[in-house]
């Protein structure tokens, strides 16, 4: 188990991360950590279910799957074909060397996110008249997105494994916090008109089906 003292956090929170098979207790920056481990040690009917419902990472490679863009597209790879990754239809086509085939699936993956993330983030905040700072991407386990007091959006590259309106929703999300740093009416209400679409259902998808994208494991 691991523990992490968080300045913010209020409550002990016991999180399972099945992608990793790590368990992971957060609590407040002064808490005691006995106590903690004692709260979390009488919760073992809660991490038996967690660890009931892990799936086994998978492993991309040539001729596995991997969803873009919600769509779930096979790895057609030719070692005669050239070694950049495209998408034609339902498949992912890459040529070169096989046992490279999932990192160079992964960099194109994050390079789509990023480019993609970034110009949806600018045209959102763009039509609402906020000011955006930079954008990124990096691969958290526990949140999809986040904002900094500076205007800078950050967000998990894997959104671009989502469906488009899933993304979308998330990146309407985040740049209502460049107005909103809170989650009262009004940012809610903000996400709403700058997403224009099921806020609602896009956040129920991605607590269902979202620690499936983490399963994924490039090599």
């Amino acid at each position: 188990m691991r523990l992490v003292h968080h300045a913010q956090s209020r409550r002990y929170k016991l999180i399972f991360d099945g992608a990793r098979g790590e368990l992971r207790l957060t609590l407040p920056r002064r808490a005691n950590a006995a106590r903690a481990l004692k709260w979390a040690s009488e919760q073992q009917e809660w991490l038996a279910e967690q660890v009931g419902k892990a799936a086994a990472p998978l492993c991309v490679g040539p001729g596995d799957s991997v969803p873009v863009f919600g769509v779930l597209r096979r790895i057609d790879w030719n070692p005669d074909a050239p070694r950049a990754v495209r998408l034609a239809g339902d498949a992912v086509t890459v040529g070169g060397p096989a046992e490279t085939v999932g990192r160079r699936i992964e960099r194109w993956l994050k390079a789509e996110a990023l480019a993609i993330m970034t110009r949806e983030s600018r045209e959102i905040a763009d039509r609402a008249g906020l000011g955006l700072g930079r954008v990124g991407v990096g691969d958290p386990r526990s949140r999809w997105g986040s904002c900094t007091h500076g205007g800078d959006l950050r967000y998990s590259w894997r959104l671009v494994m989502a469906p488009d309106q899933v993304r979308r929703a998330t990146v309407a999300h985040e740049v209502a916090h460049l107005r909103h740093m809170d989650h009262g009416p009004d940012f809610h209400a903000l996400v709403d008109e700058l997403h224009g679409g099921d806020v609602a259902a896009a956040r129920a998808w991605l607590r269902r089906e979202g620690r499936g994208l983490h399963r994924y494991r490039f090599g």
